[in-house]
C-alpha cells in the first residue's frame, strides 16, 4: 500500500465513538455512578420580577428521603466579587448567582434546591415548595423597550463592536437612484439539545471533587468552580467525555453546576442535579432582534450604501453581545457603510451563543434585503451578489486568506439548476402548489485559537493523542484520531484520542467552529515533536542508516522511520526506542495564531445556499422541497462528519425560517411553549432533500492544517434562502421570522 493510500485525513471515516454511542456505552453527565449519591431538583421562580418574602418548605422537608433544602438563606459561602463568577466567555455585567439573594430577575430563575436520596423523592418534594413573593413590574417585550436601547458601555471580550462608518452612507443613500429601508424581526430561538443539563459532583476524600458536567469546556468549568468556591484548581477535575449536543448552550457554566457543587461541599456527599426540559428553556437562547436594513444602488445593481441598525435583548444583569451587524460591512463591496448595534434590558435570563451567534440573525436579514433589491432592479438575485463580490474585508481593510465564494455560487447553481429559474414571482407552480427558488450567501469567521495537545507513542507503535477539547457532536474524537494516524503513518486502529477532561493539555471551549483548526493543529504539532525526538534517537544509534539524513528528508510510516528517497535506509520504531531504552516518547505541541499575519489577513468560511419551497396556494403551508448548500471551508478533514455538520446546520436554518419561536405571555413574563409538543423544531417530515457540496479551497494561512471549520456555516444563510424562495413562490414578503402560516396568509 502506498503512502497516499494510507492517508486517513480527507477520507469519510465513520465515527470512532459511534459504536459506544449507539450501544449506550458512552456515558453522559447524568449517567456516571457514584457511591452514596444524592439527587437534587431545582425549584424555579414563577414570577418575572420581585422579591421572595418567604419560602414555605415544611411540607417538602417532611417528605421521606429528603435530606436538605437549600435556599438563599442557607446556600453557604461563595465568592463575593463579580470577577470571581465570570467564566472565560462571560459578557460584561453581574453574572447570575443562584440562591444568592431574595431578588428575582426572571421567570424560571432557580430559587431553591431540594436534595433527596432518590430522584423521585427530590422531584416530589420540590413540587411542594411554595414561594410567597412581592411581585414587581416586569417587561419581556423587546418592542416595549426598543426606545430605551443603549450602546453597551463595556464590550464583550472576543466580540468586535460595529466598525466606524466609512464613506458618506447617508448622503450616498439620499442621492442613489434605487433605495429602500426595510424592518425585520427575528424572534428568539431556544437551544434544545438532546441531552439536558446535568452535573454529577463526586465528593472524594480530602474534599477533592470530580465533576461530570454537560459543558463545552471542561477547563472553563474547572476554573469557574475553583474561583466561585475558593478551591484549588488541582482539587477540581471536570470530565465531559460525551456531550449530547449543545449548540452554544454549554459554553458557559449553567446553574445546575453551581447547585450540585454547593450541595456536595455542604453535605460532604456526592450530588447530582439534572434540569428538566422546561428548565432548559430558561438557560439561554438566541436573542430576539429588530433590524433596519437600508440599501441603495445604481440602476445596474452596484451597491452605493449599506446601513444596518439592530436592537437585541439582554437580561437585567448582563450585557450579552454578538457580532450582529458586522456582516453587512464585509459581505459585499461598498464604499459607504454605517452599522449600529444596541441592547435593551428585559426581565429574562441572559441570552447565550447559539450556533453562528450574530451571523444567523444578521446575515439572514441582509440577504433578504439583497433579494428585495434584486426584485426592485429586476435582475437575477444571484447575479446581484456576484456583481458586488467583496475581495477584501471592508470593515478592517484586511485581505482574506482565501475566498472561494465564486466557486460556491457556480457549483451550487449548477447542482440546483438555477438557470431554469423564472425571474418573476408566482411564475412556477405544480398543481395547487406554488414553487419558489431562493438563494443566499453565508459567511462565518474562521478562527485559530491557542490550543495544546500531547502525543504519546509507545514501542509497540500505539499512539495516544490528548487535549482537553470537547466533542458536542461534530466528530472531534474522529478527526483527532485521523490527524494523529497520518502524522506518524499509523493505521487508524493503532491510534486513540483522549478528550473531555480538565487534566489534559489546555484547550479553549468548543465553539465558533475553531476546534478542528485549533486542537487539530495542536495534535499535529505534538506528533511532529514526537517525530523529531524519534529521529534524533535514530541518528544516535550505532551504524544508523539515518546518521547523515536531514529531518526534512525522512518519513515515519508503517511502524518505521526512514528516508523518503531510499526506503531501504530505515529503522523500525521499536528498535529505535529499545536502543534508547525507551518504552514511550511523549511530547507536547501547541497551535496559535500568528500575530504578524493577523495584522494583514482575516479568514472566513463561505457558502451559497439554494432553496426550493412549495407553498399550498390556499392553505399557506410551506414545504422545503430541496436545498443545495455549496461550502468553501478550506481543507475537509472528514467528508462524512463534515457533511453531517452542514446537514445539521441547514436543518436548524429551516427551523429558524419556519418553526422556532418562543411564545411568551408578556402579562406574566412566562414562556408558554416550553416543551417539544409546542415548541416546534423541524421533524423528519419537514426535511426533504439536502445536497452538500464542498468546493476545493486551498488556504495556507488560516491554520497549519488549512482547515476553516464547519460547525456554524451550515445555518448561516439557510433561513434567508428559504424566505427568499417563499417570496419567489408567492410574491409575498414576510420580514418577521419564523414565517408561519398566519403571517404568510396575512401578507
Amino acid at each position: 500500500m502506498s503512502s497516499a493510500e494510507m492517508l486517513h485525513v480527507g477520507r469519510p471515516i465513520s465515527r470512532v465513538d459511534g459504536r459506544l454511542k449507539v450501544t449506550g456505552q458512552a456515558k453522559y453527565a447524568a449517567e456516571y455512578p457514584a457511591a452514596d449519591l444524592l439527587h437534587g431538583c431545582v425549584v424555579s421562580s414563577t414570577i418575572a420580577a420581585g422579591r421572595i418574602i418567604r419560602l414555605h418548605t415544611d411540607r417538602a422537608r417532611a417528605m421521606p428521603g429528603v435530606v436538605e433544602i437549600f435556599t438563599h438563606e442557607n446556600s453557604g459561602k461563595a465568592a463575593r466579587q463579580d470577577e470571581d463568577w465570570r467564566d472565560d466567555i462571560a459578557p460584561p455585567g453581574h453574572p447570575l448567582r443562584p440562591l444568592h439573594s431574595d431578588r428575582i430577575q426572571f421567570d424560571g430563575q432557580p430559587i431553591a434546591l431540594v436534595i433527596a436520596e432518590s430522584v423521585e423523592a427530590a422531584r416530589d418534594a420540590a413540587a411542594l415548595v411554595r414561594a410567597e413573593c412581592a411581585i414587581e413590574p416586569h417587561c419581556t417585550q423587546l418592542e416595549a423597550k426598543r426606545s430605551q436601547a443603549y450602546v453597551p458601555p463595556e464590550k464583550r471580550s472576543g466580540i468586535p463592536p460595529p466598525s466606524d462608518p466609512r464613506g458618506e452612507p447617508e448622503q450616498a443613500f439620499a442621492q442613489a437612484p434605487i433605495k429602500f429601508s426595510r424592518e425585520y424581526r427575528v424572534h428568539a430561538e431556544h437551544h434544545n439539545p438532546m441531552e439536558m443539563f446535568a452535573s454529577t459532583c463526586v465528593f472524594e476524600p480530602g474534599g477533592k471533587l470530580t465533576i461530570y458536567d454537560k459543558t463545552q469546556g471542561s477547563q472553563n468549568v474547572q476554573s469557574y468552580v475553583a474561583s466561585v468556591f475558593g478551591l484549588k484548581p488541582a482539587n477540581v477535575r471536570v470530565i465531559n467525555h460525551y456531550v449530547g449536543g449543545a449548540f452554544g448552550s454549554g459554553l458557559r457554566p449553567q446553574p445546575q453546576l453551581f447547585l450540585a457543587v454547593m450541595a456536595s461541599l455542604a453535605l460532604k456527599r456526592s450530588v447530582r442535579v439534572a434540569l428538566t426540559r422546561t428548565q432548559m428553556f430558561y438557560l439561554g437562547y438566541r436573542p430576539d432582534t429588530f433590524h433596519t436594513v437600508s440599501l441603495a444602488s445604481d440602476h445596474q445593481g452596484t451597491l452605493l450604501s449599506i446601513m444596518h441598525d439592530a436592537v437585541a435583548e439582554t437580561s437585567q444583569y448582563e450585557d450579552y453581545q454578538e457580532a450582529l451587524v458586522n456582516w453587512s460591512g464585509l459581505m459585499y463591496r461598498c464604499d459607504n457603510v454605517k452599522l449600529s448595534y444596541q441592547l435593551a434590558k428585559l426581565n429574562k435570563a441572559t441570552p447565550c451563543d447559539m450556533r453562528a451567534p450574530g451571523a444567523a440573525n444578521g446575515v439572514t436579514v441582509l440577504e433578504c434585503a439583497m433579494d428585495e433589491l434584486a426584485h426592485e432592479l429586476d435582475i437575477d438575485p444571484l447575479e446581484l451578489r456576484k456583481l458586488n463580490f467583496a475581495s477584501m474585508d471592508g470593515n478592517t481593510g484586511k485581505q482574506f486568506t482565501s475566498k472561494a465564494l465564486d466557486a460556491c455560487y457556480r457549483e451550487g447553481a449548477a447542482a440546483f439548476g438555477w438557470s431554469g429559474r423564472r425571474r418573476e414571482p408566482r411564475a412556477m407552480r405544480d398543481g395547487h402548489e406554488l414553487i419558489g427558488w431562493g438563494v443566499s450567501t453565508g459567511t462565518w469567521e474562521a478562527f485559530l485559537q491557542t490550543a495544546s495537545a500531547r502525543a504519546r507513542l509507545t514501542d509497540d507503535c500505539k499512539l495516544e493523542v490528548s487535549t482537553a477539547a470537547s466533542d458536542i457532536g461534530p466528530g472531534t474524537w474522529t478527526i483527532l484520531t485521523q490527524i494523529g494516524a497520518d502524522a506518524l503513518g499509523l493505521p487508524l486502529e493503532a491510534v486513540s484520542a483522549r478528550i473531555g477532561d480538565s487534566t489534559l493539555p489546555a484547550s479553549p471551549v468548543e465553539g465558533g467552529s475553531w476546534t478542528a483548526a485549533s486542537n487539530g493543529s495542536a495534535v499535529q504539532a505534538a506528533c511532529e515533536a514526537v517525530k523529531h525526538t524519534l529521529f534524533k534517537r535514530a541518528q544516535r544509534m550505532a551504524n544508523s542508516p539515518l546518521a547523515d539524513a536531514s529531518f526534512e528528508h525522512i518519513e515515519v510510516k508503517s511502524g518505521g522511520i526512514g528516508r523518503k528517497d531510499d526506503p531501504r535506509r530505515s529503522l523500525s520504531i521499536a528498535e529505535v526506542m529499545h536502543a534508547a531504552d525507551l518504552t514511550e516518547i511523549v511530547e507536547d505541541g501547541q497551535a496559535s495564531a500568528d500575530p504578524e499575519q493577523a495584522k494583514r489577513y482575516v479568514s472566513y468560511t463561505n457558502s451559497a445556499v439554494f432553496a426550493e419551497v412549495r407553498v399550498d396556494e390556499e392553505l399557506g403551508i410551506v414545504r422545503v422541497a430541496r436545498i443545495v448548500c455549496a461550502t468553501a471551508a478550506g481543507r475537509i478533514l472528514n467528508p462524512k462528519t463534515a457533511r453531517s455538520q452542514i446537514l445539521g446546520g441547514v436543518v436548524m436554518g429551516i427551523g429558524m425560517a419556519l418553526h422556532e419561536e418562543a411564545m411568551i405571555d408578556h402579562r406574566l413574563g412566562k414562556i408558554m411553549n416550553h416543551n417539544f409538543a409546542e415548541y416546534h423544531v423541524p421533524a423528519h417530515a419537514d426535511v426533504d432533500d439536502i445536497e452538500v457540496i464542498f468546493v476545493d479551497e486551498h488556504d495556507d494561512k488560516v491554520s497549519p492544517l488549512g482547515v476553516k471549520g464547519l460547525g456554524e456555516i451550515g445555518i448561516v444563510g439557510t433561513a434567508a434562502a428559504v424566505a427568499n424562495a417563499i417570496f419567489h413562490a408567492t410574491g409575498k414578503r414576510v420580514r418577521d421570522f419564523p414565517i408561519t402560516i398566519d403571517k404568510l396568509l396575512a401578507a
